[in-house]
């Protein structure tokens, strides 16, 4: 860059953070802001693959995420009498892994933050209000009331966007709705043997069992042609959703759901994919969930981030900073990936993770799933 140019990424997220660490490489000063007083944690472990493997050996944090890679080793379909009727080996014939890396959420955001604290400026608890672009810069409002002028805004704020929202318009246009909803919660001890994931079935519900490091992951689904009207900011108001959906259901039914009524770790929210004509407008351009969600149904949420993050900065560097031609690229040669991802998740959801029909449950406890 033949001058250091000013960039404000919005939420410390995965996004978020791998584009500071990837807009700094290439020459920009940057201010990472986060609406939470701190890094986000929690959630359940991460899955990279593809070529977000080359993207995190350019970063120089494989070893890193390799030395704390978790080792799923099999995925078990169980009966209503938590018989095993089929499984799936996730190693191969040698006993080694497949080639792509697992790791829990916090230390994959926890390892991005290390790599990009001292090179950018972080602001905790405050977020942006309002954009107002120029001919030569975009002037940013924050909740305190401060504003700053800055060269690009990148939005990296999630599925429920505030940078979309104030820039592309309220996300209902963009928000497509996979008929279904899906409730995660982590518990600190080990419900079934660590590195094995359980998959239980009755039609239009899905449960789903994740062990690992003295932790469970509990993740519910069900199938709603129709949208439940509810505040995501509500936890509670959700949480009643998900036990009166699967009460005097089988299998472990109410040992589960009372982990998850007293669980302080949960997460609930629609199955679904944000779909946009163009990630950028202006000076602003979005990056992740925010601009291609395309739901856990995916198992992809991170390598999108970190393969967008890296899309982007790679466009700034190859254009020399002319953003306009480097969002084209980056509208452009990252979209067919997208739309295939979205595709495959969708599929995911109808036919793998939530089955309509016992005739069904029983086919892929038997033959195994396609993913």
């Amino acid at each position: 860059m033949k001058s250091l140019k000013k960039v404000l990424v919005s939420g410390a997220s995965i996004a978020g953070l791998s584009t500071a660490y990837w807009m700094n490489k290439v020459g920009y000063k940057v201010t990472v802001v986060e609406q939470a007083s701190e890094l986000r944690r929690g959630g359940t472990a991460v899955d990279l693959r593809g070529n977000t493997i080359d993207i995190v050996k350019r970063m120089g944090i494989f070893d890193q995420l390799n030395a704390n890679r978790l080792t799923l080793e099999s995925i078990e379909f169980k009966n209503a009498d938590d018989g095993t009727e089929g499984s799936i080996s996730l190693k191969d014939e040698g006993g080694k892994l497949p080639d792509e890396i697992e790791i829990e959420r916090d230390k994959l955001i926890s390892i991005l933050f290390e790599r990009t604290k001292n090179d950018v400026e972080f602001i905790f608890n405050n977020s942006i209000t309002a954009l107002n672009e120029t001919e030569d810069e975009i002037n940013v409002t924050f909740k305190t009331g401060t504003q700053r002028a800055f060269d690009l805004v990148i939005g990296c704020d999630g599925t429920h966007s505030a940078v979309r929202k104030i820039w592309f318009g309220d996300k209902a246009e963009y928000t497509h709705f996979l008929e279904a909803y899906f409730s995660i919660s982590i518990v600190n001890k080990l419900l079934i043997k660590p590195n094995i994931m359980q998959f239980y079935n009755v039609p239009g519900k899905a449960y789903m069992l994740n062990a690992y490091k003295n932790k469970t992951d509990i993740v519910f689904c069900f199938s709603s042609e129709k949208e439940i009207p509810y505040d995501y900011r509500d936890t509670e108001q959700q949480r009643k959703i998900i036990l009166e959906q699967f009460a005097e259901q089988g299998w472990r039914t109410a040992e589960l759901l009372e982990e998850i009524a007293n669980s302080k770790n949960f997460y609930f929210d629609k199955f679904c994919q944000i779909k946009m004509p163009s990630w950028t407008k202006g000076r602003v351009a979005l990056v992740g969930d925010a601009a291609y969600c395309a739901s856990p149904a995916a198992g992809m949420g991170g390598s999108l981030a970190m393969e967008g993050a890296a899309t982007l900065a790679d466009s700034l560097e190859k254009h020399n900073g002319n953003f306009e031609l480097a969002f084209q690229d980056y509208n452009k040669n990252f979209r067919s990936f997208i739309d295939e991802v979205q595709a495959e998740a969708e599929l995911n959801v109808r036919e793998n993770f939530i089955l309509r029909t016992e005739e069904a449950i029983r086919r892929r406890n038997t033959q195994g799933s396609p993913w």
